[in-house]
Parts: C-alpha cells; structure tokens; sequence
C-alpha cells in the first residue's frame, strides 16, 4: 500500500498479532501471572487505538469489545477460563483476516463479526452459558456474513480435517486455530495474491538497536582501514594495488551509507505524539492552541531520535504553557483566540534545524534578568552586561523559572537546563530568540549522525586535529606583509577585516597552550584562518597548517579527558595515530568569542526593525567617558590602535604619536566634547585606544575610552546637533547613541590637519 502510516501499522500489529498467541497460550498455564495480562491488554489497547485513528472501524469494533473483556481480567473482576481464551485467540484470528485484507483491498473487507462480539460481550459481563466445545466451535468456523451473504471456505475439503482435529481436542484452544479457518469471500482472492508475493510483515524485519550499533561500529572499524589503504596506496606505484584499494573505497562507502540509512529514521516518529500533549497542556491551562508541524519526514539517526525526545516534550510543553496566552488575553491584545505552536525541522549544512515557534507573548528580558537576580544565578554587573537575547538564554540556567507557582505541567526550575545539556552532548546547540507580544522560537541545530562524519584535518604546534565539517565556512590564507597589515587589535583580542566585517582570531596554538614551532607558527608571516560559525557566530581558527578532509570515525574521550571542553572526540587517522576531534563551539566558549557578541545578530535585526527604512550602514560603536555611548562609519576607520603610555609624547601643547614613519596627533573625543570622567576611570597605566583616521596620506589618532562594538543596522538620526563634532543621535542596539562627526571633530580640534586640502580647494 502506498500510505506509509498504513504500512507500519500492518507491519506493528501483525507482530503484535503474533505475541498475542504466545503470551495467551502463556497466560492459559499460568492465569495468575499479571505482566503478562497486563502486556495482552496493552497490545490490543494498540491496536484498537491505531485503527481507530486509521478509519477502520469493524476492526476496531472487535478490538473494542476484546479489550473491555481484558481490562475486566486484569482488574481481577474474571478468571481466566478456557472459554475465555478461545474467544480472545478467536478474537486475534478475526484481527489477522482483516488485516490480510486491508493490506490486500484497502478496507477490511464485507464482513459480519456479530457473533464474536456477541461472544465476548457475554462473557465481558460474566455469562458463561454456552458449552467450551460450542465457543470452540466458532473459532475455526467462518463468521456469517451479513445482507444474506453465506462466507464459505475457498476449499472445502481442508474444513473436515481441521473440525476433526478440533473434536479430537474438545475445548483446548489449540484446536481451534487451525490453517483451515476460512476468510471472507470478499476479499480472498487478494489476500491469497497477497500471501504469494509475500506480505508486508514479511517485507521487512525489525533489528535490536544495540546490533545495529555494533554494525555501525564494525563499518567505522573498515572505514579506518579504508583511509589507511588508501594512504598507503597513494605512495606506490602497483597499479592493481590502487585499482583494488579504489574498489574497496567504493563498496567501504556503500556499504557505510547502507548501514547509515538502517539507523535513520523521520522526526515525525517523535511529533506523532505533541498533538495529544498540546491538547492535554491546553485543556489544563484552559488555552486553545493549534499545533502545526512542518517537515515531518526529515531524517535523523536513530540515538538522536532518543537524545532529543525528551527535550523537544519539554519544550512543547514550556511553550503551550508559558508561550501562548489563555483565549481573553489574546483576544484583549487583538490576537485569535487560538494561540499556535509550529514545529518545523529541516536539513542545512550538513546537520538538522529543528524550530519550535510560539505566537504567545514572549519572554521579557528584563523580568528574566530580575529573576536570574534574585535567585543569585548571576550577579548585578553581569546582569548590567547582558544583551537581550543573552538575557533571555538566561532560562538555561539551572533552577531558573519565571512561573508564579508550581503547577503539574512546569514551574519547579528544572527542565530547560536538561535541554540544553542533553542537546550538547550529542554535539548540537540550542538557543531562543522571542520578541515581547510577538512569539518565543527555540532553535537546535544537531547533527545527522554520530558515528562518522566528514572533518577538515588540520596541524597546529606539530599535532593533527579534526574539525567538524558542519561548522566549516570557508578558508582564508594571509601570506607575507598582509599577515602582519590585515590583523588588528581591537582590546587586545586580534580581528581580521573579512569582505567589511571584523572576524575575532583565535590562535588555536594559544588556546591549546602547546609550544610554537617558530615564529611562523605563531601567524606572523603567514595565517591560515578556518572561518568557523558557533552558535550563530562567527570567528577565525588560526592554524599551522590546512591538510585535507575526509570522513573520520568519532571515537568517545576517555574520562579523564571528557572535562575538556575543547575537544569533542578522537579518531584515528591513516597512519594509524589519533587526531583529537576539536568542539567548535566549546573552542569558542573558552576563547570568549562567544560570550562576548552572542547577541549581535538578534540586536541587528531586532534593531533593523525598530528603525525602519534608514539606510543600511556599519558602524564602530565606542564608549566616551562614565557611560557615553557613541558611534562612527566603519569606512572612516583605517584602523584600531592601542598605545601604551610611556610612547605618548608632546609636540607643543598636543599629545603624539610616533606612528607608521609619521607623528601622529592625537585627539580625545572626551576631553574636546566635555564628557564626564568617574573618578579613577582612565589610569595613566592603562593602554589607550586609539581610532585611526587617514586623509591624503597624513592620520590623526581619535582617543576613545572603550571599543564596543562593530554593527550594521538601518541608521536614522533622531535629532540634529549644535555641538560642535556630532551630527546627532540615532537608536542602536535599542540604545541612544551620539553619532560623530569626524571631519567636523577634526578639523575643529586640529586645523592645521586639513590645511593642504584647503590650500588645494583655494587654488581651484
């Protein structure tokens, strides 16, 4: 059959269907033991359950009536009988007809079951009138059809022979299920092709996990081998050697996709079950909630189909209950009545997006950030550091919750902390955005597979390590001069300029605290940069050396180095020594790349939108004084400097700098704008930070109190200066912000600086 759904439940039951037999030939010798009973029960709970839903309901009708008679026998109301048995084993034969004919027609067939619903709705209620021989009888005897149809045997010869062994039996149950039960005539000619091609139970088989992970182990295993070969054969030059090395490299990866694709599974498996606990959630917190699911048939592997189980209830939960608002708050905001809950999952990069969006009323960060407060989770000066969307990630703290009282559903500050452990550990992130009255989405990305994954290999201080692909973006090298010219400094962290944007560095030899080779290795003469994304940011990897890539076996870290954040497993390479798998995103975590800007995406956008249609530009953000935030162009900057104190010297009454071959003045945007200075703030001690600014080959160094930040957003100045060296303000990162005016600051603190342009000017 085409329907998919339909498959898999004919695939289920029928293997139901067959422990049904044994565990009531089972229960028939020993009636007391209630595990037993208890699974009957649960298996025709499941298979009642299904076919309703599916649309066929004779079936369900005989299951219906079987489970009232099983639930009476595992309250203890009924003892087990041998009439009671053979009606049940009667019950499952009448199961296994109808679905031979769905799988055979679609439906299950023109068929009467009255009688044997009859039959075990007398003894449901405790009848027991009729003889064993004559409820015997009726199991091997075709039900009478309905509207004057009489169902008879396909070949009637093979009937006495099994009414004869069944006579011989008397009341044992084992009698009555024979071969010769016949099936209705209406669909025997299908079910009887069916049989011969073989049904769809037999099509396919159902393996235990655990073999299914030694087999993916044993294919990591030849995949090892594989890349030694291959290694080995790229230095000889026996050309039936590497045709057959070239042979095993292809069935070595057929095989690996065929085991690969035994382990897949769609996500739907898992959402099939959110629509019930929606409506429970709904129906407890008096909400109407609609639940939308998009790209159900996404495949992932099946331990990331176990890893993420729990995490996404969790979630659909915390969202159907703290997300979306009862029906008279919607409507008093003039949203539906009806809240929505989406979920959505696709392939990108390499790995799974999974979004659960909520249109409710979102988180507001500033009540998160009082409660991470008052709970001691962070102290005041982080809490006055923290961006929005680095307020709202708040909720992945331990014990954090912002529920007034405790309620079934959520409110005991545990759960989302789980989630976001849960996710890492099988080496995928999560991270929420929401915007208040608008929605909350919860974003995880993880990866399609643990076994085998394709890695970039690199070599820093002398060691291989791997990098996950799906977190590679691209490559940059920078050779010669421009290694020294193209990196900057901005707050001692080095950034390189990539297409307009500044990408923080990290030295892979520097976090790794290993020893450095020669200076080269150290990136002054040449930088290798793996451009990486974590967590929705950006940053440079610097290494020594970029080799190559190709599929590598993750093995687990030991447990003494499973504390190690950096490093996310190991393999073993061709030549048979282990690499260390680098994490990505513990890399960035530990070099505080991370931590810093997390927020700047979110910000951006969220900033995009506040501003409406003002033109798009980037933008150096910077502090002057105790708390003035200030920004320029990005274009105006030549570039970020730090001076140490001891090199600022005086020509007449100005500050300078020996710089580049030029003496340079420098300019303090506080001292000329008056800002206020707290006391103690800019110590003689400290390096000063110094914003380069170039004009026809001459700079002048503006001196800024603290480089911020780099944006681009849509800029709409709200209100023109009269101060001398501004040009107004605009709104970013949802802050008031004094935009500068450079030629104007400039050129009002140091005059002489344009004189060459003017004279030019005065001659045109």
């Amino acid at each position: 059959m085409a329907d998919d759904v339909v498959v898999e439940f004919l695939v289920e039951s029928n293997e139901n269907l067959d422990l049904l037999d044994r565990e009531l030939v089972q229960l028939e010798k020993d009636p007391s033991n209630r595990n037993t009973l208890a699974s009957i029960f649960r298996t025709i709970h499941t298979i009642k359950g299904t076919c309703g839903f599916l649309g066929f309901t004779k079936l369900e009708s005989v299951a219906h009536v079987g489970e009232n008679l099983l639930s009476r026998l595992r309250d203890g109301e009924l003892a087990l009988s041998p009439e009671i048995t053979t009606a049940l084993l009667r019950m499952v034969d009448a199961i296994r007809q109808m679905l031979q004919s769905i799988e055979a027609i679609g439906s299950e067939g023109e068929r009467d079951d009255a009688e044997l619903i009859r039959i075990l709705t007398r003894l449901h209620q405790g009848g027991g009138t009729a003889s064993t021989e004559s409820t015997a009888s009726h199991a091997s005897a075709p039900p009478a059809a309905s509207n004057g149809h009489i169902v008879e045997p396909t070949e009637p010869e093979a009937k006495a022979p099994a009414m004869e062994a069944q006579k011989q039996n008397g009341s044992d149950p084992y009698g009555s299920r024979t071969e010769a039960v016949a099936p209705e005539s209406s669909g025997e000619g299908a079910a009887a092709g069916s049989a011969e091609r073989g049904s769809v139970s037999d099509a396919s088989i159902r393996v235990d996990v655990g073999l299914l992970d030694k087999l993916m182990n044993l294919v990591g295993e030849l995949v090892l081998a594989r890349n030694q070969i291959l290694q080995f054969t790229n230095s000889t030059e026996d050309s039936g050697l590497v045709a057959t090395s070239q042979r095993l490299n292809l069935i070595t990866t057929e095989l690996q996709e065929g085991v690969m694709k035994t382990r897949m599974q769609p996500i739907g498996n898992i959402w099939s079950k959110f629509p019930r606990t929606v409506r429970d959630v709904a129906a407890a917190c008096g909400k109407q909630i609609r639940i939308e699911m998009e790209g159900k048939e996404t495949e992932l592997d099946k331990t990331i189909i176990e890893a993420i189980k729990d995490p996404l209830t969790h979630i659909v939960r915390n969202s159907a209950d703290h997300g979306i608002e009862t029906p008279e708050r919607r409507v008093a905001v003039g949203k539906p009545a009806e809240g929505r809950l989406t979920l959505r999952a696709y392939h990108e990069g390499g790995q799974v997006n999974i979004e659960i969006s909520d249109d409710g009323a979102g988180l507001n960060g500033d009540k998160i950030r009082k409660k991470a407060l008052e709970k001691g989770l962070i102290t005041p000066e982080q809490a006055a550091r923290l961006t929005e969307r680095e307020a709202v990630n708040l909720i992945f703290l331990p014990g954090f919750s912002t529920a007034e009282k405790v309620t079934n559903v959520s409110g005991r500050g545990v759960g989302m902390d789980v989630v976001k452990t849960n996710i890492e550990k099988i080496g995928g992130t999560v991270d929420v955005q929401s915007k208040a009255g608008t929605g909350t989405t919860v974003r995880m990305k993880i990866p399609l597979t643990l076994a085998i994954i394709p890695a970039l290999i690199v070599t820093s201080g002398g060691d291989r390590y791997a990098i996950p692909q799906i977190s590679l973006l691209e490559l940059v090298r920078i050779e010669g001069e421009a290694a020294l010219k193209e990196i900057e400094l901005i707050q001692g962290t080095p950034v390189y300029r990539l297409r307009g944007r500044l990408l923080p560095l990290v030295y892979l030899n520097r976090e790794l605290k290993v020893e450095l080779e020669s200076a080269k290795a150290d990136g002054n003469t040449v930088a290798n940069i793996v451009v990486l994304q974590a967590d929705d940011r950006q940053f440079g990897l610097v290494v020594d050396e970029i080799n190559d890539t190709e599929e590598i076996v993750v093995k687990p870290l030991g447990k003494q180095l499973k504390g190690l954040k950096t490093f996310a497993g190991s393999t073993i390479m061709g030549d048979g020594r282990v690499a260390l798998i680098l994490d990505v995103l513990g890399l960035a975590q530990s070099s505080n790349v991370v931590s810093e800007s997390r927020g700047r995406a979110h910000s951006e956008k969220e900033t995009q939108t506040a501003t409406g249609s003002g033109a798009k530009q980037t933008m150096l953000l910077f502090q002057c004084g105790t708390d003035g935030r200030m920004a320029m162009e990005l274009r105006l900057v030549a570039r970020l400097e730090e001076f140490k104190a001891d090199v600022i010297e005086k020509a007449g009454d100005r500050k300078v700098v020996q710089y580049r071959g030029q003496i340079m003045p420098l300019i303090s945007i506080s001292e000329y704008l008056h800002v206020h200075h707290a006391e103690g703030n800019g110590a003689a001690t400290e390096p000063m930070q110094v914003v380069v600014y170039s004009e026809q080959g001459r700079s002048v160094g503006l001196v800024v109190d603290r480089i911020l930040d780099i944006v681009e957003e849509a800029i709409v100045p709200q209100k023109p200066s009269k101060q001398s060296g501004l040009l107004g303000s605009a709104v970013i990162q949802q802050k008031v912000t004094d935009l500068l005016d450079v030629r104007g600051l400039v050129r009002a603190a140091n005059p002489a600086f344009f004189e060459d342009e003017e004279a030019v000017l005065q001659e045109r």
